[in-house]
């Protein structure tokens, strides 16, 4: 017997709430994952079931409603996850960005869903020193999340985070804590990249466009009319020709004539994409 009544209602209404505020789809196959996350919420609130929380939760919408969504979202991630990404902005992107960019001397990447901040640490190592100093080469790091935010801006990684990064990779990019359990990016590291909290349904404030957006194992957990609205948006803020990077268990339909797909879940930005 759970701790914790959680009837079909209660889980509906859970799902509905965090579908209206991000779009993420909870099917049924989520139940023991929404119960199990939600469940340290209601002991914290010495609350008695699932329906006294969502009662909680109406009443106390400013103070307890970043938490509930951040107990939901999922944030797995890890270093270099996906090396081929990597590898093609190394060998294909940069070189490409050097010839199309000469004159505005201005890059831009977006890691939309940066979650603990692997992903854009990964992406500062990879681009770090490939353009001249005189070049305004940016980061944006964005999560719904502000827990996992909070992560990425303290750069702090434990020997299992870190555990498939190179020995020289560690030395030249991390300050090792005196006991060997901690690792910490160094400043170099950080300085190209501005950690953000954002929800992707809602207004994106970013002024002028991309070059590279990653979205990967995002979508995944969105509905089709939410993919397609967002995919249209990302193509709007992409410049002409730029890239867009989803997850492995992620694709684009051929609907979207706006991308094409470059594979290994690779797109670029058409060029009489509107």
């Amino acid at each position: 017997m759970k701790e914790f009544l959680c009837t079909d209602r209660d889980f509906k209404e859970i799902a509905s709430l965090v579908y209206d505020a991000c779009g993420i789809v909870l099917g049924d196959h989520k139940r023991e994952m929404v119960y199990s996350r939600l469940a340290r919420r209601i002991r914290e609130r010495k609350l008695n079931n699932f329906e006294a929380y969502l009662e909680y939760l109406k009443s106390n919408k400013d103070q307890e409603f970043d938490a509930f969504i951040n107990a939901i979202t999922t944030n797995l991630t890890s270093f270099f996850r996906e090396i081929h990404h990597f590898e093609f902005i190394r060998t294909q992107l940069i070189p490409d960005l050097l010839k199309a960019n000469k004159q505005s001397k201005r890059v831009r990447i977006w890691s939309a869903g940066c979650s603990t901040g692997e992903e854009p640490y990964s992406l500062a190592m990879t681009i770090y020193n490939a353009f001249p100093s005189t070049w305004d080469v940016k980061i944006l790091a964005t999560d719904l999340d502000s827990n996992v935010l909070e992560k990425a801006q303290k750069g702090i990684y434990t020997a299992a985070n870190v555990n498939g990064l190179e020995p020289a990779q560690l030395k030249r990019w991390f300050l090792t804590s005196k006991d060997g359990e901690s690792y910490k990016v160094k400043d170099k590291l950080q300085e190209s990249i501005s950690f953000k909290r954002l929800n992707l349904l809602q207004d994106w404030p970013m002024k002028g466009s991309f070059d590279l957006i990653l979205c990967r194992n995002v979508v995944i957990y969105f509905d089709k009319e939410t993919k397609d609205q967002l995919f249209q948006r990302y193509a709007n803020i992409l410049n002409s020709q730029g890239h867009l990077f989803l997850g492995h268990s992620e694709s684009m339909g051929k609907e979207h004539s706006q991308f094409k797909n470059l594979g290994k879940t690779m797109y670029q930005k058409s060029a009489d994409a509107r």
